[in-house]
This record gives structure tokens, sequence and C-alpha cells, in this order.
């Protein structure tokens, strides 16, 4: 069966969403129905797909092609569907999330937030099966356009300000980097395809007169390039936009932007510079350090916020990071290993988001130190929060242990020492910044006799606790899923067939 049709219907299930929001602006329920009920399609299509791919199947699709090696196609692959499956489920529980949030909040402007809600996750979808070069850089860049109205939507300066910063740097390192090297790609080799094994290499050797410091100027241009990913110094977009209403703080750090990001430089170095030729000639050690300085700096920047949002910021920097070093360790081990943590950090970052949204609303508290009893007023909510925290930390029981583990392994088998002390050290930073709101709240505050009793009574709205709930639930549950996790990415191209 050809299945090309599945990867068209994902692409027109978002925009088809955005008709029906537009449509029932008048009516919310009708309108979040809406939303809802096409991230459901989303999902079901992708999951359509699972078993088929994970048999070698690869769909394609190609709308249009604009020179020789330059089109606008789709071809699914395990690395994207896995992202595509992450994408649309999440989009379903943060719409549902977003409900009780929005209007618990009173939020202005409610149709026009989950219509670019909407284009944001199509962006997603076209990026997460994208073919070649030029067709993840089209949606890489929509989701950037599509995601400003979300950023700035609170309104005011310090929205507008955030927005110039978001702006500046994404699409500055975009056009600055990333597309020179596309472009610099298709200009060497004639193509922009993503091709097993990469395209530089034939047996072994480079071809098309490349040399080791080409390729790795053009690894280099990538990676910078993706400032989705979080790399210092093109970080501060992360921090700068946490003034947006929480629904799209959790969009940004767990659904679209920064997964987008680290599934970008994944893709490429798996597809167009390939696993082993980059390992044969030595080339990604530097990113590998930076990497690492970025995973170590931003979680001792993360222990000093005491915004809470911001702190979950500087941790989600220092969590993209270990994805870019996995990356950069040139394995195929260490390639799965940030494959497993895009899943379990996805499922966590969003609980964490959601946490303090819930906080932020319910109790109007958005400070660490301001934290202390919140547990006893949302018990649930900081259940939810403490789960996470430890799955971020990398904790066995909680899904985020896995990747980390792997990630440990891959450093180990390439004698990378320092790189797996520094993989440890980043987990007891996130303890470190991530315990603390969680003791405060059970343990902070007044004590004995004149500490109030657990109650449910000061939970936040009815979706917003059932989404926090579904999360962290799930953060733990990938734990147990280890095996058909890492087992469907190694079916994964490394080599060519």
């Amino acid at each position: 069966m050809n299945e090309s049709w599945i990867i068209g219907a994902a692409l027109v299930t978002p925009l088809l969403a955005m008709v029906g929001i537009g449509v029932f602006r008048q009516r919310p329920n009708a309108r979040e129905a809406a939303s809802l009920v096409a991230g459901i399609v989303l999902f079901g299509l992708a999951a359509w797909l699972v078993p088929g791919v994970a048999d070698g199947d690869r769909p394609e699709l190609i709308l249009y092609e604009f020179l020789p090696g330059i089109s606008l196609g789709f071809r699914v692959e395990p690395l994207g569907l896995g992202f595509a499956l992450i994408a649309s489920f999440l989009w379903v529980i943060t719409t549902l999330y977003s409900i009780g949030y929005m209007r618990a909040h009173n939020a202005s402007n409610q149709t026009r937030f989950y219509l670019f809600f909407a284009l944001s996750l199509g962006a997603v979808s076209g990026a997460a099966f994208a073919a070649n070069l030029v067709t993840l850089y089209v949606f890489y860049e929509a989701l950037t356009l599509a995601t400003i109205p979300l950023v700035t939507h609170s309104g005011g300066e310090a929205s507008r300000r955030a927005g110039r910063v978001y702006v500046g740097l994404l699409l500055g390192t975009s056009l600055t980097m990333m597309l020179i090297a596309i472009a610099w790609i298709w200009t060497l080799t004639g193509t922009t395809e993503f091709v097993a094994g990469g395209v530089f290499t034939e047996g072994g050797t480079l071809k098309f007169g490349i040399t080791p410091g080409i390729l790795a100027a053009l690894l280099v241009l990538m990676v910078l390039g993706t400032g989705k990913a979080g790399l210092m110094p093109f970080h501060r977009w992360l921090p700068a936009a946490m003034v947006a209403p929480t629904p799209v703080s959790a969009l940004l750090h767990a659904v679209a932007v920064v997964k987008l990001g680290v599934f970008t430089v994944l893709k490429v170095t798996i597809y167009t510079f390939g696993i082993e030729t980059l390992s044969s000639f030595g080339i990604g050690r530097a990113l590998m350090y930076l990497a690492a300085f970025t995973l170590i700096a931003a979680g001792i920047f993360a222990l000093r916020e005491d915004n809470l949002k911001r702190r979950l910021a500087y941790s989600t920097i220092s969590q993209l990071a270990y994805i870019v070093l996995g990356a950069m360790l040139v394995t195929k081990v260490g390639a799965i290993a940030g494959g497993m943590h895009i899943t379990a950090h996805a499922f966590a970052k969003i609980t964490l988001f959601f946490c303090a949204g819930a906080v932020m609303v319910t109790l109007h508290k958005t400070k660490v130190s301001e934290m202390n009893g919140v547990g006893r007023n949302m018990p649930i909510t900081m259940t939810a929060f403490l789960v996470a925290s430890l799955s971020v930390a990398g904790l066995p029981f909680t899904g985020g242990f896995w990747g980390k583990w792997y990630l440990a392994l891959g450093a180990l088998e390439t004698d990378q020492i320092v790189m797996f002390w520094v993989i440890l050290a980043g987990s007891l930073l996130s303890l470190g910044y991530l315990l603390p709101p969680a003791v405060r709240a059970f343990y902070g505050g007044p004590k004995g006799a004149d500490q109030p009793p657990m109650t449910l009574a000061g939970e936040a709205r009815w979706p917003m606790v059932t989404a926090i709930t579904v999360t962290a639930v799930i953060s733990v549950l990938l734990f147990f899923a280890a095996e058909p996790i890492f087992g469907f990415l190694d079916t994964i191209d490394f080599r060519g067939r």
C-alpha cells in the first residue's frame, strides 16, 4: 500500500485545524475542540506509519522540484516519525492544558493563540518528514515565523523586547550560517537529499574534492546555524521568551521549537554528514566540547535563577546540550541516546512548565523563593513537578534515565572520559536546581501544628490538572518502554542499505 497520502494528510491536518478555529472563533468550546480533534488525527496518522517504517518502509511525497537536487519533498524515517509522534501527542495534551490556563487567566486573543499554535505544529510536521535540507530549512524558518505572535502574545514592552531577541537570534543564525551551509553543500555535491550514511563519502573516501577541513567547516555552520538547539552563545532567546504565556513556554521547550533544533542537529549528523564519516576523520570534537560547556554553564545559571520559568529555561538549554553532545560523539549509540533523550525530556519538561503555569494562575507565585507550602495546596501539581524533576535529572524508574545511560555508554565507548563526567555532573546540577522548588513546596513554611492540612481545593482547573497528571505518568512509564524505543531508533539507516 502506498502510504504517501498519509504524509499529505499530516501536512494538511493542522491547516484544516486553523480553518476550524477561525470558523468557530465565537464559540470557544467548538474552537478548542477543532484543535483537539486535529491533534488526535495527526497522532493517529503518524502512529499508522510506525509498523511499516519499523520494517524498513520509507514512504515519500515529492511536491515540487525547483532545481536538480533541490525539491520540496518528504520522506518518513524513524527519527522524524518519532519526532512527529511526540509533537502530535503533546499537541493534544497542551491544547487540553491551554483550555484551563487561558480561561483561568482570562487571556485575550485566544483565537489568535490557537491559530498560531496549530500553524506551529504544521511547521513541525513538515520538518519532521523532510526528505532534504531545503524542505527542512523551509519548515524550520516557518516555525520561527509562526511562533513570533505566540512569544509576543501578552503584549507590552517586555514581550516586544523578547520578540526582538527571539527573531534576531533565530533568524540571524539560520540566515547567516545554516542557509550558507546548505547552499555550500548543494554546490559541492549537487544534492540536498538526506542519504543513509551521508552524501560526502564513497567507500570511506571523501568525494567532490572535499577536504576534512571543509567538512568540519560545514558541520560547524550547520550546528551553530541551528539556533533553536540553544548552544551558547546563541541561547539568550530561550530565557527571554519566558514572558510568553505558559502554554507557549511549553510549546517552545517541549513540543516544537527547541526539539526541532536538536532534531535538526541529529538529522544532518546522520543523513547529511554520516556518523561513520565524521568519526573516520575525527570531526565534531570542538562542537562536542561546546555542548559540554553549554550543559554545565546553563546548569549553573539555572541554580542562580529565582524566577521559576527562567530557571526551567536554563534547564532546557542544559538538557538540549546533552542531545547535541550525543550527536557529536559520532557513534550510533550516542545518536540513539540523543533520540531517547528528546522523548523523555519532552514529557518531563512540559510537565514542569505545566506545573509552573498552574501555580502561577492559581496562587500567583512565580519565584522559587515563594514556593514554601505550595505542595499542601496543590499536592497533585507538585508531586508531578517532583516526578518530572527526577526524570530530567535522569534517575532510575523515570524515562530520563535511559537517554543519559546510553549517552554515558557512548562516551565510554569512544574513550571520552571527560564527557562521561560532564554527563554525570549535569545530572547532579539538575537535581540542584529542580529539587529545591519541590522541597520548599512540601516542607517549607510553618511547622508542626501551624502547618495547614493537605488539600486538593487549591489545585488548578481540571483540564490543567489532567494534562499535568498524564505527562507526569508517561514520564515514569517511559522507563519501562526503553526496549521498544531503542529498537525503533535502531532501525535508522546509519550506514545505508
